[in-house]
């Protein structure tokens, strides 16, 4: 009675170990929560009084599919200044978070038959995706002792392979790739003709690094649709707005799908958005430099307890190997029952995580002591 195509598809393990969480914290346990991406900072004020001029203009209503004109040219004119993206609004689609953008980009560009490489490890939603659009994901390894970056993508590239889709700065492992592994991707991608997918949601939070985007280079404004949003710059994840920018080809065709399903993203929404992009980003440095003093200590704490794990160059994630301690799923498990310490399993994004567990440090610098101090208490 339920559809074939979502037998196959598990449970995002990040909500699944919140919702356990929050179980023992409706209990009375003070759950210190490493589980969920989430900045836990306010959203920055100016963007917040923009939403509420819209909703006094009265901007309750329609807006176009593909988001309002005012909007959509911010983010081509971001696209050119920042990530040296030659876009045009007409190019670009704003949805309802960047998740979305990802279902529509994958549900357009791939059929039965068709593969997908992803490299191991990779967040959680992009496997299902794939499943969802009837095609296969091929695994690519990744070298853990530099970033975690793809190792002989070439290898992986049959008659089949329709997209690659990249992740920079990386979720779960907070890695960046160089500009020499984007170069490589994209030669891959010119000579066989294949898409790339690129998810650059974590861009604005890097540490002592550039970001590059893939769409960028000579040869792949063709080749290459990016992904972007507001949820992890800006704090904004309750918002739920994103974008992407896709050649007209499949422009077109995500369209379709973004019509027919979420409409648009919610009006007032996007002038928040549009505040974000032309308002005073120093909320967005300062956010930054915070999570940077919280890497510092998580990392160098996470070591001192013989948990091996580097210092990630983006995103606010520490991808920690326990398995001095046991498998990512049996530490996971002791800490949220024992330490009340939520991370998620590594192997909930791929056979590669099975030794991991991935911490968010999107949290105080108080609880991110007072978390090592249980797991000290439990592991030791």
């Amino acid at each position: 009675m339920t559809s074939k195509r979502l037998q196959n598809i598990t449970e995002s393990a990040t909500l699944r170990i919140s919702n356990l969480a929050s179980e023992l914290k409706s209990q009375g346990k003070d759950i210190i929560s490493f589980s969920l991406g989430e900045p836990d900072f306010t959203t920055p004020q100016h963007i917040i009084d923009a939403a509420k001029a819209s909703l006094d203009r009265g901007d309750t209503h329609y807006t176009p599919s593909p988001g309002i004109p005012e909007l959509r040219r911010a983010i081509a004119g971001k696209l050119k200044t920042e990530n040296n993206i030659e876009s045009m609004p007409g190019n670009i689609i704003v949805t309802p978070g960047a998740k979305q953008a990802i279902f529509e980009v994958v549900l357009s560009v791939l059929q039965e038959g068709d593969e997908a490489i992803l490299f191991n490890p990779a967040w959680v939603s992009y496997d299902p995706c794939v499943k969802l659009a009837g095609a296969k994901t091929i695994w690519a390894a990744t070298d853990r002792d530099n970033g975690f970056s793809p190792k002989d993508p070439a290898g992986y590239v049959t008659e089949k392979t329709k997209l690659i889709i990249i992740n920079s700065p990386c979720n779960p492992t907070g890695g960046v790739y160089s500009k020499e592994t984007l170069k490589e991707i994209a030669d891959i991608a010119i000579d066989n003709n294949i898409l790339v997918l690129s998810d650059e949601i974590y861009e604005k939070i890097i540490y002592d690094r550039e970001h590059i985007s893939i769409g960028s280079f000579d040869g792949m404004q063709e080749l290459t649709i990016t992904v972007n949003g507001f949820s992890k710059a800006y704090a904004m994840t309750g918002w739920r707005l994103g974008y992407v920018t896709a050649p007209k080809h499949i422009y077109e065709q995500m369209l379709k799908l973004h019509s027919h399903s979420v409409s648009q993203a919610t009006s007032f929404v996007q002038y928040a958005g549009l505040a974000a992009l032309q308002g005073d980003q120093t909320c967005v440095t300062d956010m930054v430099r915070e999570f940077k003093a919280r890497r510092d200590l998580l990392v160098g704490g996470l070591n001192g307890l013989g948990i091996r794990c580097a210092s990630p160059d983006g995103a606010f994630y520490a991808f920690a190997d326990v398995s001095k301690y046991g498998s990512g799923e049996e530490v996971a498990e002791l800490l949220l029952n024992k330490a009340f310490v939520a991370a998620t399993p590594g192997s909930a994004f791929g056979e590669a995580g099975n030794d991991y567990i991935r911490i968010s440090y999107a949290t105080s610098q108080e609880r991110i002591r007072e978390a090592l101090r249980r797991m000290e208490a439990v592991l030791k």
